[in-house]
């Protein structure tokens, strides 16, 4: 099982919205790094759901539930998708100032690439996320 951290923003698609729906495509990703990374998600590794925009902060856990497939809105290029199930809410959300000012979380591309929105998240990272958030898996 690999861990990954996707962004969304909350007014376009929110945590609460895919707790309501159940399953989600997520698409839409036009960016060369991102969908390299999509590309190697498999169903099962659990997905940290990270609110941009203002609210900034990890809000909660999904898992992947596809392989990645052709992004079927994407009018151009070679774009991926792949859906993504609701696991739990977290028990205290994880703001982006947590995580940049916490040692080992400071390096994740969240920090470092900002314009990223799929990455990985190693074993290590995630424990300390899941640790701050008050959850377990």
């Amino acid at each position: 099982m690999a861990y990954w951290l996707v962004k969304t923003e909350p007014q376009e698609y929110s945590w609460e919205m895919l707790e309501k729906e159940g399953k989600a495509r997520w698409d839409g990703i036009h960016n060369h790094q991102a969908r390299n990374h999509m590309r190697e998600m498999k169903p099962g590794d659990v997905v940290f759901v990270y609110h941009s925009g203002d609210e900034r902060m990890i809000t909660g856990l999904a898992r992947v539930a596809s392989e990645a497939y052709p992004d079927e809105t994407a009018t151009t290029g070679d774009w991926l998708a792949i859906d993504i199930e609701p696991l739990k809410v977290l028990n205290r959300v994880v703001s982006f100032e947590e995580i940049k000012n916490t040692y080992g979380l400071s390096v994740m591309p969240l920090v470092s690439q900002n314009r990223l929105s799929v990455h990985p998240v190693s074993e290590a990272q995630a424990a300390m996320l899941l640790k701050i958030a008050k959850t377990e898996i």
